[in-house]
């Protein structure tokens, strides 16, 4: 079998301010870069065999905190960048409500039917994203690999690997450095977690509040 962890970027100042980073490239927060270190401190798989990221900072730096404890390099991948928000990157919910009601309804209350100004839509963002993935997994079949990308694309990932419809994107929750771990046996994957964060014990960034999740 094929081991895939898929890890959230750490914690960003827009994630604090709630504002949608999508493919912009915002840097870690000094609480994203305790966070990530917290995780390759306690990375829950004892061998890894290779790095992949999106190419966007946030992620790439949280990679290469983990990357560093497995002497590897990380290998940055487009295909695993956040869904493009289009019109709506650096905008706050407030302010996207405020012009783009519908739209934000479809967001939450119909993800499958979304339709960003100038951005792209959560089948666009699986579609590109599984297909690398299992690009990636066929290189490396038998092997550890890990997979650091963004709250939206990692949903997107997981519901089209876990045959859920994109309509119930919502129900995954994806927390900064939140780890995902999925075993590949041919077209067979089994999950064996979501969402993990028991690395970061009950540490709490500042700006987070206890129970919430930071903006995605």
């Amino acid at each position: 079998m094929t081991r895939v962890v898929l890890i959230r970027h750490g914690q960003t100042e827009w994630n604090n301010a709630g504002r949608y980073q999508g493919q912009s490239n915002t840097e870690l927060s000094d609480a994203g870069c305790r966070q990530a270190e917290m995780l390759a401190e306690n990375f829950p798989v004892k061998n890894v065999d290779c790095v992949y990221s999106s190419d966007l900072n946030r992620a790439f730096a949280t990679a290469k905190a983990v990357a560093k404890c497995f002497n590897l390099e990380v290998i940055p991948e487009k295909a695993f960048r956040e869904l493009d928000f289009g019109d709506w990157e650096g905008l706050t919910y407030e302010e996207i409500n405020h012009k783009w009601p519908e739209e934000v309804a479809d967001f939450f209350g119909a993800p499958e039917k979304l339709n960003i100004p100038n951005g792209e839509t959560f089948s666009q963002a699986a579609q590109r994203s599984v297909k690398r993935l299992k690009e990636i997994i066929a290189d490396n079949e038998g092997k550890t690999i890990v997979v650091a990308a963004h709250g939206a694309v990692i949903r997107s990932m997981l519901a089209t690997l876990m045959h859920i419809p994109l309509h119930y994107i919502w129900s995954i929750r994806q927390d900064n450095t939140a780890v995902n771990v999925l075993r590949f046996d041919g077209d067979y994957v089994m999950v064996e977690a979501i969402n993990s964060t028991a690395h970061l014990g009950k540490y709490i960034p500042a700006g987070v509040v206890k129970g919430q999740s930071p903006t995605k």
